[in-house]
């Protein structure tokens, strides 16, 4: 698995060095991190869950490490606005903070909203057990990354019973330098018992910006607490993005998750969620649409530990051209989590016959009296519906745009915000190949 230091992504990734933090475990964390991250290199293809995602070229490459010009960047500020999204904003180009673009003026009683940077300036003790996490699977080299080099981030708290009416907005701007950059962001979310909030992170890039991006985001959703996240991906075509998403589920719980990947050059989401609570229950729908020579990998954990928790997914993929899409999800009923229900499908469709998904879903139960189900197809469009579609005037192109998107929309139908479920259709349907 390791990777020889030569390479060029390996030795300039050790070479960045952050300036010391002034808070011990936090240093410590870093450097041990970065040690790990030494020791063990970049995953290949023999580690279970990057068999199908190569890092061979992106380890050809170097990336620099600040960017001291990210407070100066142009980022016209309409492309960061979203219908239906018109509460509080924070917002980052290339890792750096921008109170220009961001938007804290009125922020609700029982909510704190936040830069990483500024919140380890106050109690950097209460984010200590995210910080200072180590990452030690064969798999976790970009988290040992991210955990040793992320200058900035969110921190996000939402106080007991507290309901924020409008969403939050969290949007990550790539724009182009004049290197190869390589930025890391950290998010730390967290919602106190029986709190309700709706949150949309954003990933935004223009053309020229070949990047190498890594976001590790630590969610907490205690007692009671209800949390709605749609997440937008559409960073620049020369974008390598690598994403962690952890979640934890208290007792009663809820998470609605929505997601659309369309953009990036080598996309990868690591969505791991633990139902550590009865009754706790967990919704996620996603599509995924590479084209051209993209490549989109999402790997979908799911881990019930507590008494009649739920989770319930759908994941859908288009591919076109010569992409490659990978899935891979798994749900682990672990023993004592008797009554669980959980259920995950995957399906796909080849657009062309260069293109490539490859899908695996996982099932393992160790528990009684437990409801499970999954599922993965991959195939093409339904020659009987296209016929159809012809016979009543409809060119094939338009014939084809139209089932792909019904296929893909479905996977937004229940997304509560109706503004946005509209403007994220739009944004599906321009992504689909007309020809």
């Amino acid at each position: 698995m390791s990777q020889p230091a030569r390479l060029p992504l390996f030795e300039s990734l050790l070479e960045a060095s952050l300036p010391s933090s002034g808070i011990a475990w936090l240093d410590a964390a870093r450097q041990e991190n970065l040690q790990a991250f030494a020791e063990g290199g970049l995953p290949d293809t023999r580690v279970e869950a990057w068999k199908y995602t190569a890092l061979r070229a992106l380890g050809q490459r170097r990336f620099a490490t600040v960017d001291t010009a990210a407070a100066a960047a142009t980022v016209d500020p309409a492309r960061l606005a979203l219908p239906g999204v018109d509460g509080m904003r924070l917002v980052f180009v290339n890792g750096v903070f921008s109170a220009e673009l961001s938007r804290l003026d009125d922020m609700p009683a029982g909510v704190t909203l936040q830069p990483l940077s500024q919140a380890l300036r106050g109690d950097s003790e209460a984010l200590r057990f995210s910080l200072s996490r180590h990452y030690r699977e064969p798999g976790d080299a970009f988290a040992r990354i991210n955990a040793a080099s992320a200058r900035d981030g969110v921190v996000l708290r939402v106080a007991a019973g507290v309901r924020i009416a409008r969403p939050v907005q969290l949007v990550f701007v790539g724009a182009a330098t004049g290197s190869e950059l390589a930025w890391h962001a950290r998010n730390v979310i967290e919602l106190a018992e029986g709190a309700e909030l709706s949150l949309v992170e954003q990933h935004l890039g223009g053309d020229e910006a070949n990047q190498l991006a890594t976001l590790v985001c630590d969610v907490e959703v205690r007692a009671g607490a209800r949390l709605q996240l749609a997440l937008l991906q559409n960073a620049a075509s020369g974008c390598n993005l690598i994403r962690r998403s952890s979640l934890r589920l208290h007792a009663g719980a809820e998470v609605g998750m929505h997601v659309l990947e369309l953009g990036g050059a080598l996309v990868r989401h690591d969505l791991q969620a633990e139902l550590i609570g009865d009754a706790a229950r967990l919704h996620t729908r996603g599509v995924f649409m590479p084209h051209g020579r993209q490549h989109m990998d999402t790997q979908l954990a799911i881990r019930h530990q507590a008494l009649n928790t739920t989770s319930n997914s759908t994941w859908r993929g288009v591919a076109s051209d010569r992409a490659r899409g990978v899935f891979r999800g798994a749900i682990v009923v672990a023993p004592g989590a008797d009554g669980s229900d959980a259920s995950l499908g995957n399906k796909n469709l080849l657009l062309s016959a260069s293109a490539e998904i490859d899908t695996k879903p996982e099932l393992e139960i160790y528990a009684d009296e437990v409801k499970a189900a999954h599922g993965a197809t991959v195939g093409q469009l339904d020659e009987r519906s296209l016929f159809y579609l012809r016979s009543r005037g409809m060119v094939l192109a338009e014939a084809r745009a139209l089932l792909t998107a019904a296929f893909c929309r479905a996977m937004l139908d229940d997304l509560p915000n109706e503004p946005l479920r509209e403007h994220l259709s739009t944004l599906l349907l321009d992504q689909l190949p007309m020809a």
